[in-house]
């Protein structure tokens, strides 16, 4: 990812129970079906692989998942967790691939990570360029939300309380350029950790002109992994 922050070497040595206390450990079950449905039990390339946590439950359904991910930290993780799925390390914006996939997916908002509108478009040009001609691209983002915002500028708010730890993120809008600047306050026993991030948000009418840009079209939309409201992006190529 192409700010200054390499995220996976802030956050690798805490991942699997940060991910496990935020819950999105509990739902891997539902996202590895959700993005089997379209593999056909061909292969899948996850852009911002993280530890493994989606990619190796994927492939151990059958699928052949490879991964990006910028941080080698990261990428030991997996390869602890794996000796199946092959992963390189690289920038999710504007990488290269001479494989074709028949998903291509990014999940747990890493999109955002990209913290500019010409990376965002260069992360989602890469990804049509290696689906193959079924092939789809799966986002998952969260709807933004400002009414926690004072003055529109400055949010602080709990992310996680209970008898163990208290998860505060204290975040500045930089509506300008659709920015987040943010750090994660992590109070657990005597030990405090922050974790600084920046993210740029998008409106799912952006996402989808943005998709619409490199030869995308939206082929549907959904709140959860369960086939919920909406949040997750499905796109197929359009040329």
């Amino acid at each position: 990812m192409s700010d200054e922050l390499i995220y996976g070497e802030i956050y690798a040595p805490i991942y699997e129970e940060y991910t496990t206390l935020r819950g999105k450990v509990a739902e891997v079950d539902q996202t590895v079906a959700f993005l089997e449905r379209y593999c056909s039990g061909r292969n899948a390339l996850e852009l911002g692989i993280g530890d493994g946590r989606v990619a190796v439950p994927l492939s151990e359904r059958g699928v052949k998942v490879e991964g990006i991910d910028n941080s080698d930290s990261m990428l030991e993780l997996v390869a602890k967790r794996s000796g199946i799925v092959k992963t390189w390390q690289g920038d999710i914006a504007g990488f290269k691939s001479q494989q074709r996939y028949s998903v291509v997916y990014c999940v747990y908002c890493t999109f955002t990570l990209l913290s500019t509108r010409e990376a965002q478009i260069a992360c989602l040009r890469a990804a049509a360029e290696a689906l193959d001609n079924e092939g789809v691209l799966v986002i998952e983002v969260d709807v933004p939300g400002w009414n926690p915002f004072v003055g529109g500028q400055k949010t602080t708010s709990a992310r996680l309380v209970n008898h163990e730890n208290t998860i505060v993120n204290v975040a500045v809008h930089d509506s300008l350029n659709q920015n987040l600047v943010s750090t994660l306050l992590w109070f657990s026993g005597t030990s405090v950790r922050r974790l600084p991030q920046r993210r740029r948000y998008v409106y799912h009418q952006e996402l989808d002109t943005m998709a619409e840009c490199v030869g995308l079209e939206l082929a549907d939309r959904w709140g959860d992994w369960s086939r919920g409201l909406v949040i997750t992006h499905f796109f197929r190529e359009s040329w």
